[in-house]
């Protein structure tokens, strides 16, 4: 019987270590229970190196160099680079999946990104359009390819003569401020008159797009509501003039309805002609023959832009 204290003790039937030249003891049995412990550590080691997934695509918001890139586009003077930043995160946005966790938000996006699409150089010349448009020649919309039926047209950053929903939803929010402003200024402000106002100028314009577009439907002329939207549209930035004149005038020389009233004769002859130019070359020239006449319809819906303008005016507690 073997010493339990001797170093070549064996204990059970593996047999035991032996010692190599240079002192170290080497494992000379069944080495299978070793290895796969082993294996077991080295797989446990790599699923734990192996790099956390990364979001789809290399647009995504939340990741620090796209983050980084719009913060830096955002605070420069590059109107190219902006837009380049928030067509880039829009894209992404629809293609990851997010946009179709809400019940037709992606196809809504999808229709109103083209009337969103604007830089500054068409804001200020839009601007310029619809408050002088007497000094406009050229009121064609440019066609993508002139060959295609029914034709594309160009987005309004690359045509001036484009719809667009950015400068009306301005325009709608400047002015509805400033009637706030009004109403603070005679000390009669209360929550309330923000929703009223803007309750009352997205009746009327409803309204109105409505009976526009019954009237190309007598005409049998095709029409896009969300330009029927875009063109109704953009009386607010002549509102929001007259507000501005009238509340200026009003506190320095106590001619608020006055200045409010020659400038809305300004605005709304403006407005009104703005209106019949874009009309005159939306309508075709051949439209059904027995509905109405198109210049009748013209002029009908460039004089509706006077009525809605005086409807929705907010000029009670101007001085």
């Amino acid at each position: 019987m073997s010493n339990p204290y001797d170093g070549n003790y064996n204990y059970g039937n593996n047999p035991a270590p032996s010692r190599n030249s240079e002192g170290y003891s080497s494992y000379n049995g069944d080495s299978s229970a070793v290895k796969q412990s082993t294996q077991h550590s080295q797989y446990t080691q790599q699923n734990f190196q192996q790099p956390a997934p990364q979001p789809h695509g290399n647009n995504n918001f939340w990741n620090p160099t796209t983050a980084m890139s719009a913060a830096a586009a955002f605070t420069s003077n590059d109107q190219t680079a902006m837009y380049n930043v928030a067509e880039s995160v829009g894209k992404q946005f629809l293609e990851t999946g997010w946009a179709r966790a809400v019940p037709g938000l992606e196809r809504s996006m999808l229709a109103l990104r083209p009337y969103f699409a604007v830089d500054n150089r068409y804001v200020k010349g839009k601007m310029g359009r619809v408050l002088l448009p007497f000094v406009c020649k050229d009121w064609a919309r440019l066609k993508i390819d002139p060959n295609v039926t029914p034709p594309s047209y160009h987005p309004p950053h690359q045509d001036l003569n484009a719809p667009d929903l950015y400068i009306p939803t301005m325009s709608l929010l400047t002015y509805v401020l400033l009637c706030a402003l009004c109403y603070g200024t005679a000390n009669k402000f209360n929550p309330e008159v923000i929703p009223e106002v803007i309750t009352k100028c997205l009746v009327t314009q409803l309204l109105e797009v409505l009976a526009i577009r019954i009237g190309f439907y007598t005409m049998e002329a095709p029409v896009s509501i969300m330009d029927l939207m875009s063109y109704t549209g953009y009386k607010y930035l002549g509102l929001s003039v007259n507000m501005l004149s009238g509340i200026t005038l009003g506190q320095y020389g106590g001619y608020g309805h006055k200045a409010y009233y020659f400038t809305y004769i300004w605005t709304a002859t403006a407005v009104s002609y703005f209106i019949l130019k874009v009309m005159a070359n939306v309508i075709p020239v051949e439209v059904s023959a027995v509905g109405p006449k198109r210049h009748f319809m013209v002029l009908g819906f460039a004089g509706s832009q006077f009525a809605t303008c005086w409807w929705v005016s907010q000029t009670k507690f101007l001085n």
